[in-house]
């Protein structure tokens, strides 16, 4: 177990590193950051973790297993749950603006005794670092930083060999709400009844923004670069693409009976 734990202990420590070198280069798309909480394991690479108060999912990609066992390990180890965690952070928008959004958490590592330098140092609890398009999005009233996917070959060599569900969901970008009071550059707000080249500006924005869990949103906190016009290269679902596995999940939604629900009997034959 020894041998396994110091094999798990490398890997996260490179993980480390390269999402502190990645951070070092702003010519991409990033939300990372350090949050601190009870953590409650409820599967196999699921769990939650309770900040102040309000539970949020934690998951874990299935290629970081390791990682995951790392962490329940550690905390058999130490007799506590309460755990200072590196993770990304997701955001679910429902079409009515009502509804409000879902943040969750992704685990990137855990801060254990030989984690202190990378984002651990470079973030404070519930810090993030946010590079991404400033912008509002249809089903959001707080303008959000979006985080798209950064294009590269791997990544478009599985989109062509991916059918439209998996490219929608594999190039789904997290919306994160950020309060930004007096901002540097104004969000970008699409205007359905001006043509393209009057549009406004979509600025590419870099910051580091604290989380509240009360509000369910970001606080703008510092500039990490200044915005520019020229966004990283991204990839993003096509039109075609959305509209075709929406209208198959609708289908799916009226062909699932409602729980609870169980089928009419059918009327029983009069007997001459």
């Amino acid at each position: 177990m020894t041998d396994q734990m110091q094999s798990i202990d490398t890997q996260t420590h490179n993980s480390q590193e390269q999402s502190s070198q990645k951070s070092e280069n702003s010519n991409f798309f990033q939300a990372i950051g350090v949050i601190s909480g009870e953590v409650n394991i409820t599967g196999n690479l699921l769990a939650t973790i309770t900040i102040q108060g309000r539970e949020y999912k934690l998951r874990c990609q299935r290629k970081n297993h390791q990682l995951f066992t790392a962490l329940k390990y550690r905390m058999k180890n130490t007799g506590t749950t309460f755990q200072t965690l590196m993770v990304y952070p997701k955001a679910t928008h429902f079409p009515r603006r009502q509804q409000p959004h879902i943040i969750d958490f992704e685990l990137v590592n855990f801060k254990s005794e030989n984690s202190d330098k990378g984002m651990f140092s470079e973030c404070q609890d519930l810090e993030f670092k946010l590079l991404g398009l400033w912008q509002f999005i249809r089903v959001s009233k707080v303008p959000c930083i979006s985080i798209f996917k950064n294009l590269n070959q791997e990544r478009l060599d599985y989109i062509k060999s991916a059918d439209s569900e998996q490219r929608v969901n594999f190039m789904k970008a997290a919306h994160l709400p950020v309060i930004w009071h007096e901002p540097v550059v104004p969000p970008f707000r699409f205007n359905p009844n001006l043509p393209k080249e009057e549009q406004g500006k979509r600025y590419f924005v870099q910051v580091k923004a604290k989380f509240s869990p009360q509000e369910n949103v970001f606080h703008f906190e510092s500039m990490l670069g200044l915005p520019s016009e020229n966004a990283p290269r991204f990839l993003s679902a096509r039109k075609g693409d959305k509209v075709q596995v929406s209208k198959q999940k609708r289908q799916q939604n009226k062909n699932t009976p409602a729980q609870g629900d169980s089928p009419k009997p059918k009327p029983k034959k009069k007997t001459v």
